[in-house]
């Protein structure tokens, strides 16, 4: 197993009538580093199945996995996972969309060469990236797009659930609900993390800041 490919992330944002836009913004893998690092700092491992080693076996121990990653000894599964059987062909395809696009139109850096590593010291990446900006109105009027936006979002929130679903989501709604409870409450933060800040508060000597979660 190699590790070539990034989480290439494919993004789309639109608006509708409704408090918030449509955005969806998601990896081409079934994960991403930072989300392994969350899990990491909560002390627990990943589900099996986001990650590959090099012995081709699926992987689990976040702390490890965030090491081997750098050495490129473990990647990320492409979305619909590893092997055809659950379609993570279609995954690997749409990374593979991302990184031409990103390279290829500017003559720019790709796959092994974004390692972030040369000669065995730190360098810049020089990512590429790649925008589609659409202007509506020259195809519809856009107060009816985003009614028809709206109405489309609305249908989907609103059809039959599993039973044991207490909601449907459609993307962008979770985020826009945790900034309204955020921007009054402020951000979670577990304790391991607090103590990581709390450690380097200490070793750069800004002892006389105090944080909210501290005793």
């Amino acid at each position: 197993i190699e590790n070539m490919l990034g989480t290439n992330p494919l993004t789309f944002g639109m608006p509708s009538d409704e408090e918030f836009p449509f955005v969806l913004d998601c990896a081409t893998s079934i994960t991403q580093r930072g989300k392994i690092e969350f899990y990491d700092r909560a002390d627990k491992e990943i589900p099996p199945g986001w990650v590959i080693g090099e012995d081709g076996k699926t992987r689990t121990d976040t702390h490890q996995i965030l090491q081997d990653l750098k050495t490129g000894k473990a990647a990320l599964a492409p979305l619909g996972g590893i092997g055809e059987e659950t379609a993570g062909y279609k995954g690997y395809g749409y990374s593979a969309v991302v990184e031409i696009l990103s390279a290829a139109l500017q003559n720019g850096k790709f796959l092994k060469m974004l390692s972030g590593v040369e000669d065995g010291k730190p360098v810049p990446i020089n990512l590429g990236h790649f925008f589609i900006a659409i202007n509506i109105s020259s195809f519809i009027e856009l107060e009816l797009f985003k009614k028809i936006s709206g109405d489309i979002l609305r249908s989907l929130r609103s059809s039959k659930k599993a039973p044991e679903a207490e909601r449907i989501y459609t993307a962008g709604e979770k985020e826009y609900l945790a900034w309204l409870e955020r921007k009054d409450k402020g951000a979670p933060i577990n304790q391991n993390l607090q103590q990581q800040i709390i450690t380097l508060k200490e070793e750069l000597g800004l002892t006389q800041y105090k944080f909210p979660f501290e005793k």
